[in-house]
């Protein structure tokens, strides 16, 4: 006999997306879920920062300049996180994208927020 498990419904509201990705918020649980290179990973806000950080710092034009026989790909690995990344260039241009495009969003709700609730007050 084959048991179900049957998951939780979780409440997603888009963020940003991108033709080669989306990212989602859940207020009811209190994290991001990124859709990027086939998996859906769940982050908390302080990972989220921190890939960011890690993805920006990824110096690809020097990656593309160079000519070693190396394989163009990156690991993206956050620490206290289960979730990694190996990525081509062409993903981690995507994933900048995606991620500059969400806390653009994120900065502008934050000051639509804060025009609103300084015309009510």
């Amino acid at each position: 006999m084959q048991e179900l498990t049957i998951l939780p419904s979780v409440d997603f509201s888009e963020v940003y997306s991108t033709g080669s990705g989306s990212i989602y918020q859940s207020d009811s649980e209190n994290c991001w879920y990124i859709d990027f290179a086939g998996k859906l990973a769940r982050f908390d806000y302080r990972n989220l920062l921190k890939l960011k950080k890690a993805v920006y710092q990824i110096d690809i034009e020097n990656l593309l300049l160079n000519s070693d026989k190396a394989p163009d790909l990156e690991i993206i690995f956050i620490c206290a996180c289960d979730h990694c990344y190996v990525l081509s260039l062409i993903q981690i241009i995507a994933l900048k994208e995606l991620l500059q495009g969400t806390f653009v969003m994120l900065d502008l709700n934050h000051i639509i927020y804060d025009r609103l609730h300084r015309i009510v007050a």
